[in-house]
């Protein structure tokens, strides 16, 4: 006769697998990623807009995206503004081409990248470009002002979040919230 050991504290239960994707939702997502989503990344010159381009090219982008960099200025026909951000556009354009060519798949599919600097108020301009191009996400820092600040001067990513319907807003905190570098 041969005794059984008994453990008092393990669950016995059943389970089944659920399909959670249709196969026609799988081919939409597989199309979506061969063609790439369009985003919209705002930049400006200072340090948090940088890191917050930076962090949706690691965390964000994949195959095949468009990047639409928006840059809003006063008044474009200043030719020492529009020039320092034109500058400012290429440079982010290239990094952004450099970042992509790290993966191998990268180089093959590749990151689009777009340059727009418009004029106007940077919130408003941000919403209409968004409402323009209907993209995947519009991504853009903060200044990291703290609650007085924004309410005396007004905040970029606080209006854009309030009033940019046509896609979700990402907010990404400045680096005094998170890493020091990641490029």
């Amino acid at each position: 006769m041969a005794l059984e050991t008994v453990k008092e504290d393990e669950e016995v239960y059943s389970w089944r697998e659920v399909q959670l994707l249709h196969i026609a939702e799988l081919e939409r997502e597989k199309l979506e990623r061969k063609r790439g989503r369009d985003i919209i990344i705002a930049v400006d010159h200072g340090p948090n807009s940088k890191y917050a381009f930076d962090w949706a090219l690691i965390h964000f982008c994949r195959l095949a995206d468009t990047l639409h960099l928006v840059h809003a200025v006063s008044n474009v026909k200043n030719e020492i503004v529009y020039n320092a951000s034109e500058e400012l556009m290429v440079k982010l354009a290239m990094e952004a081409l450099q970042v992509a060519m790290v993966g191998i798949i990268r180089v093959v599919l590749g990151v689009r990248s777009t340059a727009r600097i418009v004029e106007g108020d940077p919130g408003k301009v941000i919403c209409k470009e968004a409402e323009r191009i209907k993209p995947a996400a519009v991504i853009l820092g903060t200044r990291g002002r703290g609650f007085i600040q924004s309410v005396l001067k007004g905040s970029v990513s606080e209006y854009c979040m309030r009033n940019c319907k046509s896609a979700p807003v990402i907010i990404v905190p400045g680096k005094e919230a998170g890493d020091e570098s990641m490029i």
